[in-house]
């Protein structure tokens, strides 16, 4: 929850605004403004003052404890025009709770820590545990020295300029160690512990159990993710308690398909008790995995509780992401975060030149030229494969005639696939033209080099029929000119030769063109492969030089 405070009618004016904007997000706290902000520091993970920023630094301060506890405070001038992260920039969420205010109520976040200001993401940002010299080796990234990572395990990470070698290191591991000088470690959610528990065990006999097991094998318990289990136990309060000291979630599995899990160590009593052989390390196994610590009793007489120890794979994530028609500002938010999230890119050298300066210190960029599309799909799922965070980008929308198909085509289950959506040539240009797809619509690709001809015809002499507004793609290129000629002359056979047509070049860039001819006079010579054709239905009207469709409703209908 984040808690909402101010002291006169102008910030309580632009506190309004937010509330209304994040109405489950947020709660208003009135009253004398010191006893508001103490009551939000104690019952808010988040906190937004519409205050001077001494004056917030001086109600806050008293109530300062820990950076990883105490909550995120933003700061904003009464009149909404600066967003100011003053405690918590990292752990509290202040910096991205900052940026989210400034989109909302239209106001520029000042935010002044040091990774932030320079593009690279905090230590203690990476969702992990950060133990060691954070300080240091943070400062030492700042200042361009070389820090080394040590991967042990197989995790997907945000770009960082990590070098090969270096006086500095970030050790990447799951295993029960203590950082070294200039070194910091990070703890991956790799640790699955299966847990097993008779009806009533204690949670100390359940904790017991999991740690000496952790412990026995050198791993370190900030790196348990879960705790699994059968349905059956999902509310047993040894597993649940036990659950929660160690700050984790219990996923639970049926008992059918735990007995489908191959185990070293099966049992007739599980079987008998809960309908499975194995519950600790069929449990654990679930989700795939390496057994690192095969199922274990506890100590109590008789035993109450088992465990195992899974360490499962990191799964690399593929993001593949549409940049749009060019226009900077038509690329996505959630574009923009998944080129800064990712610590490989993967897409044609020209696209990559479009948001280079888009990407973070430390990404790894593996660009390539046209006529490559498949080969950059095969390398965007390898990298993923590794463990990396990959985005693959496109033009457009990146699932129209663009990099979705061929990566999810070699894509498996073995990685994350997230898809992020992108406005197409097609909708930029209908935007210049005026409503050319106000009512049903087709895209086709005049390119034949993956499609053949014979079935390209097909489908313009199917949209001809349908009478549906057509949009081409790779209208026209040096070694392919008659394509789009065949196509008007199709099209033509079922529409009056005034019927109009919009031509758009660059569609958002600052060369782009866009003009309203019509299927008579196009001139197919002025079309290239930068240029997007669409032509009207039977319907479609030259209004004011726009391009109108009508929706078709009876009410549209001229009197008989």
């Amino acid at each position: 929850m984040i808690g909402l405070i101010s002291a006169t009618a102008a910030g309580a004016a632009a506190r309004d605004r937010l509330a209304a904007a994040w109405p489950d997000r947020t709660r208003v706290y009135d009253g004398p403004v010191g006893d508001a902000v103490r009551r939000a520091f104690a019952e808010c993970e988040q906190l937004v003052c519409f205050l001077a920023t001494g004056a917030v630094v001086r109600l806050v301060a008293p109530l300062l404890s820990d950076k990883a506890s105490d909550p995120g405070v933003v700061c904003v001038d009464e009149a909404g025009r600066f967003a100011v992260p003053l405690v918590g920039g990292h752990a509290g969420g202040a910096n991205d709770l900052a940026r989210e205010v400034g989109e909302s109520l239209g106001a520029v976040p000042v935010v002044t820590t040091a990774t932030d200001a320079v593009g690279i993401p905090g230590l203690d940002t990476l969702g992990m545990p950060v133990e060691g010299d954070v300080a240091g080796v943070t400062r030492a990234l700042l200042d361009g020295e070389p820090v080394a990572l040590r991967a042990e395990v197989a995790w997907p990470l945000p770009p960082v300029p990590f070098a090969e070698r270096g006086a500095w290191t970030v050790r990447l591991t799951d295993r029960a160690v203590e950082p070294a000088g200039r070194e910091v470690l990070l703890r991956p959610p790799s640790l699955v512990v299966g847990v097993g528990a008779s009806k009533g065990a204690p949670v100390g006999e359940v904790l017991d159990v999991i740690e000496s097991a952790l412990r026995d094998a050198g791993l370190s318990a900030r790196s348990v993710a879960e705790l699994a289990t059968v349905d059956a136990k999902r509310e047993e309060p040894g597993i649940v308690g036990a659950a929660e000291r160690l700050g984790v979630p219990v996923v639970t599995y049926p008992a059918g398909e735990l007995a489908a899990v191959p185990v070293p160590n099966p049992s007739d009593a599980p079987l008998a008790a809960v309908g499975t052989p194995s519950v600790a390390e069929a449990a654990a196994l679930a989700g795939g995995g390496e057994l690192l610590v095969p199922k274990r009793k506890s100590a109590g007489v008789p035993a109450t509780a088992t465990c195992a120890v899974v360490r499962r794979p990191g799964r690399g994530r593929l993001a593949v992401v549409g940049l749009g028609p060019g226009a900077r500002d038509l690329l996505t938010p959630r574009a923009k975060a998944e080129l800064r999230r990712a610590s490989v890119l993967v897409g044609l050298d020209q696209y990559v030149d479009q948001i280079r300066d888009l990407l973070r210190p430390g990404t790894r960029v593996l660009e390539s030229g046209l006529g490559a599309e498949e080969e950059r799909a095969r390398t965007a799922v390898a990298e993923a494969r590794r463990g990396h965070a990959v985005a693959l980008i496109g033009s457009g929308d990146a699932g129209v005639y663009a990099m979705a198909s061929p990566a999810l085509a070699e894509a498996s289950d073995d990685i994350d696939v997230v898809g992020v959506p992108g406005v197409t040539a097609a909708l930029a240009a209908a935007a210049l033209l005026g409503a050319p797809l106000g009512h049903d619509h087709v895209s086709i690709s005049l390119s034949d080099l993956h499609t053949p001809w014979e079935v390209i015809e097909r489908r313009v002499r199917a949209a001809a029929d349908a009478d549906l507004v057509v949009t081409f793609y790779n209208p026209r290129s040096r070694g392919r000119d008659w394509q789009l000629p065949k196509a008007l002359a199709i099209l033509a056979g079922h529409r009056e030769p005034t019927t109009p047509v919009g031509v758009v070049r660059n569609a958002s860039r600052p060369d782009g063109t866009a003009r309203v001819t019509t299927l008579a006079q196009l001139d197919p010579a002025t079309v290239d492969m930068m240029t997007v054709v669409t032509v009207g239905n039977t319907a479609t009207r030259d209004i004011a030089g726009r391009m109108v469709t009508p929706r078709g409703y009876r009410w549209q209908e001229e009197p008989q």
